[in-house]
This record gives structure tokens, C-alpha cells and sequence, in this order.
């Protein structure tokens, strides 16, 4: 599945990637198969409750995760759609720069 990326969606993304807080969260989530819930976040980052919501609020701005509720738990999903997305199209930049070496 293709999924274009606006440029405006690009700059979100890239400055939801410019915290190494929010980098850590990705991380931790992609080596739990995608998934991860807000109490985990918090045992991971360290983080009280309300700093952990605005990482998790910026995430989902860009795009980069998705929330699910269950209950009074917050659980939260990669966006892998718009990861690969973002990926290619860093990726297009990397080839576009490889030609003029």
C-alpha cells in the first residue's frame, strides 16, 4: 500500500523524531511488536504521567502511532503506514543525494 506524505506531514514527523525521549518510545514499542501501553511508557522514559502525554500527544500529531483505549488503559500502536512512508521518502532523498557523488 502506497501512502503519500504532504510535506507538512514530513516536518511534523521529523520534529517528533527530534527528541530523543520520543525516539526511545519508538524504539521500546517496535521491540514489542508495534504496541505498547502509557504505564510502560512511564517505566521506561522515567517520565511522570502528564510529560509522557505530551510525547505520546506529539507522536500522534505526526502521525507516527495510533491510541487505542480499553477500558481506563491506554495502550498505543506504531503507525507502520506512515513509517514506511516517512522511510521512503528519506530514502528517495538519500538516492536523489547518491547520484551526485
Amino acid at each position: 500500500m502506497y501512502f503519500k506524505v504532504e510535506l507538512k506531514q514530513l516536518e511534523k514527523i521529523s520534529k517528533a523524531l527530534a527528541d530523543t525521549t520520543r525516539l526511545q518510545i519508538l524504539l521500546d514499542m517496535s521491540k514489542r511488536k508495534g504496541c505498547i501501553q502509557c504505564s510502560e511508557i512511564m517505566n521506561i522514559t522515567k517520565l511522570a504521567q502528564p510529560s509522557v502525554s505530551h510525547h505520546i500527544k506529539t507522536l500522534i500529531e505526526a502521525g507516527l502511532i495510533e491510541a487505542e483505549k480499553e477500558g481506563r488503559n491506554h495502550s498505543y500502536n506504531l503507525n507502520q503506514t506512515v513509517l514506511k512512508a516517512y522511510s521512503n521518502w528519506i530514502n528517495r532523498i538519500a538516492r536523489h543525494n547518491s547520484h551526485a557523488e
